[in-house]
Order: C-alpha cells, then structure tokens, then sequence
C-alpha cells in the first residue's frame, strides 16, 4: 500500500509538475481532437474563487455507486441529460470535423475540446459565431483548459487531459506512466480562483491559474491542494498554428492545503 502522501501527489502532481514521467514517448496517447470550452454562456476574464484554498474540505465528491471506478464516466451521467445534449448542440454546430465527438455517452471533457478546438480554428470570426461565446484568445478560455483537464480526469478519459498539455502531451514523460499516476484517483474537482492579468513574453502569452483541487481516493479517502497552473498560448502572428494559437498547460505546481 503507498503512504497517504504519496497516493495524492503520485495522482496529481506527478503528472502536472517537472517530477516523475521519462524521456521516450512509447505509450502516448493517440491525438484527441482538442480545444477548449463550454461556451454556453460568457464568462468574464476574472473569475471569482467559489471555494477558499484552506477551507474545510467539502462532502465527497459524488460519482455513480453503479460506475466502474475505471470506466469512461459520460457527459449525461456527469451533468445530466439535458445538459449533456446542449452541449452536444453546441459541439455539432461549430465543429467542422467530419466525425465529431459531439455525443452524450462520450465524456464532457471531450466534447468541450472540441468546441475550443473549432472556435479557435474559426479565429476572429469566432466573437460573431453561435456557441464561440468565450474569446478563445481569453483568460477565461485559459482557465477553461484546467476546468476541462479535471473534468477529462474526473471522468476518467486520460487522453483527453494528456492533451491539455499540447498535442504531444506532457513533455518528458510517457503516456503510460501519466495515466498510470491516476489509478487511485477515483474522482477530482477542481475550483479556479481569481484570475490576474496575463503576460506576454518571447511571442508568447501566459496566463495564470489558481486552484484548489479535490481528489477522491478509491478507499474513499479524500485530500486536497493548492497551487497554480500556468497555461500558455501562442500570439497570433504569421506562420502560427491553429494548435499553437490554443492555451494548453505549460507548468504546474500543487501542494497538500493545510488544515
């Protein structure tokens, strides 16, 4: 049996910080098609934390008793039927994919990448598009990037959150090993403090993210931590790509919340 700690911080932080993983890419998760956010309705660029980082730690995080702890938690399970098809809606209406994932019984967290995805192809077009609500060049877009991350975790779609790190995944560790530091992890929330400005350097804008993370063991022990995510994208300048013009997750750094 791994110590308490260890059964956290292998599960996440081990994937998110410059710790554990290796230098090959055997393993690796094929590419998803990614992007990034709800877009349901308009979220301003700072976002008021809903949670304090040392406050008591919630009820258990809940997930269906009759779901296999390591199967595929879909989108109508996760959020419900009717919320799950409006996603959908949206998905099919903006996603110039000849086979889109925009389905109830695939995950959230894929379907919302999806819809990042498109609306960041579209590009300025995307202010004036149904369903393209947040400005996916935003901080709010950025912030989406962790929200989807967890919930891709949550739901138990690791490729999905190995590609918030970019198309390749996390550099310097194999997917293998990432989706492997999640086997005690029965279930994640993560809640996004305030949101400082954004900053631009070498072509580049990074954007900060805190965080509050609460994970579920599944001995039904519960933890928490605090930290941030730094998420990154590049300006949109000649020669970039539609996948290089998308916040993806650069660095990260957690630990255990006191108290």
């Amino acid at each position: 049996m791994k110590p308490f700690a260890a059964l956290l911080l292998g599960p996440l932080i081990l994937p998110l910080a410059a710790c554990g993983g290796g230098d090959g890419r055997d393993g690796e998760a094929p590419r998803n098609m990614a992007a990034n956010v709800p877009a349901s309705t308009r979220e301003a660029d700072a976002v008021v934390p809903d949670t304090a980082p040392n406050a008591s730690l919630p009820a258990p995080i809940k997930r269906s008793a009759t779901t296999d702890a390591d199967a595929v938690l879909s989108c109508a399970a996760e959020r419900g039927q009717a919320a799950a098809q409006r996603l959908v809606k949206i998905c099919t209406s903006v996603s110039p994919a000849t086979h889109p994932p925009c389905n109830a019984v695939n995950n959230c967290a894929i379907i919302e990448d999806e819809i990042a995805r498109s609306c960041a192809l579209i590009g300025d077009d995307a202010a004036n598009t149904p369903g393209c609500a947040v400005d996916p060049r935003s901080n709010a877009a950025a912030a989406a990037v962790v929200r989807r991350y967890y919930s891709a975790i949550n739901a138990h779609d690791y490729s999905t959150a190995w590609t918030q790190w970019g198309p390749d995944g996390r550099p310097g560790q194999r997917f293998a090993d990432f989706q492997k530091g999640f086997a005690d992890t029965r279930a994640t929330r993560v809640t996004i403090g305030t949101l400082p400005p954004s900053e631009g350097a070498a072509g580049s804008t990074y954007a900060t993210i805190p965080v509050t993370v609460d994970a579920q063991l599944n001995d039904g022990r519960q933890q928490r931590f605090v930290g941030q995510y730094v998420v990154r994208r590049v300006n949109d300048v000649p020669g970039a790509s539609a996948a290089q013009r998308q916040w993806h997750i650069d660095s990260a750094m957690l630990k255990p919340a006191k108290g």
